[in-house]
């Protein structure tokens, strides 16, 4: 399980460091008919080199803070791919 803080509508994907307990994530999407979502499951999936069926959202769908559960990678493991410098 991860949680993130998303920033839809960026001029690019990435994450950007911590906010509050969560990791905070950029995205180069819109928040309209789940494009910034899908945008956020590509990004971890690509990062961590799995496939994006093994990347699911729990809770948040709607919102800015979000629930991920990542299969088959531990969370240290997830957190210094998707953001090394945090």
């Amino acid at each position: 399980m991860l949680t993130v803080h998303v920033q839809p509508n960026a001029s690019k994907t990435e994450c950007v460091g911590v906010h509050g307990d969560a990791l905070k994530i950029r995205l180069a999407a819109r928040p309209v008919d789940g494009a910034a979502n899908d945008e956020l499951i590509r990004f971890v999936a690509e990062c961590c080199a799995i496939s994006q069926a093994r990347v699911h959202i729990q809770a948040g769908a709607e919102a800015r803070r979000k629930r991920l559960m990542v299969e088959g990678i531990s969370a240290q493991v997830l957190v210094a791919r998707l953001c090394p410098h945090a």
